[in-house]
């Protein structure tokens, strides 16, 4: 279970101002903003930093124990535990992310590239 320091970051109101002005405002992308603001901060400070500061192997492991505690709670039928490991699931997936300099606007455009097409025929396609 994620332990309340993970998730009390709060949000910036606004975006940073190195965002760009065309940038989607919703809770994900404010999210990835706001990793991205705090890499390289005071690892003591921050959650994130200290998670980006540990590398990104680190991130991935974190990813994947959140991952099993979202799929625990989904076996369960706890619909509002659930939803509070996937809220962490996201977090955690953002930041690995991150640690791999892969952005969110990356992964957005590979699903807009998959629209429309049958999951069955996309994975036939991948080999």
């Amino acid at each position: 279970m994620t332990t309340p320091e993970t998730t009390t970051e709060t949000v910036p109101e606004t975006a940073p101002e190195t965002a760009p002005e065309t940038a989607p405002d919703d809770a994900l992308t404010r999210l990835a903003r706001t990793i991205e603001v705090r890499r390289g901060g005071d690892p003591d400070a921050s959650w994130t930093a200290k998670l980006l500061a540990k590398g990104p192997e680190k991130c991935a492991e974190k990813f994947g124990e959140e991952a099993v505690e979202a799929v625990i709670e989904a076996v369960k039928g706890d619909r509002t535990r659930l939803t509070a490991e996937a809220a962490d699931v996201l977090y955690h997936l953002l930041v690995m992310l991150a640690a791999r300099d892969v952005a969110l606007e990356d992964v957005l455009a590979e699903l807009d590239r998959r629209a429309g097409t049958s999951g069955i025929a996309e994975k036939a396609a991948r080999g």
